[in-house]
């Protein structure tokens, strides 16, 4: 089985079903027709705003896990403290975005969302252990941290770009605006 028949998979995943209805019905209740919801989703900017603000997390972990190979433990407990406070705006903006997704995308969106929880969970050990002196506990938490992130990464980018959620979102507006057909 390769890669991608694995991510594919998780377009099956029913057992997402249940959970991404219900958050979607909450997160389309709490936005709907509201201003909010276009900044978060990114309408300003003409395509989503998660995948850019996920740089932060992944580059701020990435480099902590490199920096800890190199002995240099206060610099990526600093680098993990920055990811940390960067995962709450990066995952409501995601959430925005979930609303708007299909059955097939929801499953996939599930399934990346609780990678990332997890993920963000071992960074968090990982900085409270480091907090408390706790030895060579934290490198562990944070050494495992990126195998998880980068399989919500993996979801993530099978979200985008194999299933296309939130691919031409507004430019298909703005160009019958313009009097152009796609």
């Amino acid at each position: 089985m390769n890669m991608h028949s694995i991510l594919e998979s998780a377009e099956s995943a029913r057992i997402a079903d249940r959970p991404a209805d219900a958050i979607a019905r909450v997160v389309r209740r709490v936005l709907r027709a509201t201003r909010l919801s276009g900044l978060l989703r990114g309408s300003w900017l003409g395509h989503p705003v998660h995948p850019l603000l996920v740089a932060v997390p992944i580059g701020a972990w990435t480099s902590a896990a490199v920096l800890d190979c190199c002995g240099q433990r206060t610099a990526a407990r600093q680098l993990i403290a920055i990811g940390l406070a960067a995962t709450p705006p990066t995952a409501l903006v995601g959430l925005a975005d979930f609303a708007e997704l299909d059955t097939e995308q929801r499953r996939v969106a599930v399934l990346h969302a609780a990678a990332n929880v997890v993920s963000s969970g071992l960074f968090v050990g990982s900085y409270v252990s480091r907090r408390r002196g706790n030895g060579m506990a934290g490198p562990v938490w944070s050494g495992l941290g990126p195998l998880v992130l980068g399989a919500a990464g993996a979801l993530g980018g099978h979200l985008s770009y194999a299933q296309g959620a939130g691919v031409y979102r507004w430019q298909a507006v703005e160009d019958e605006a313009r009097g152009h057909s796609g």
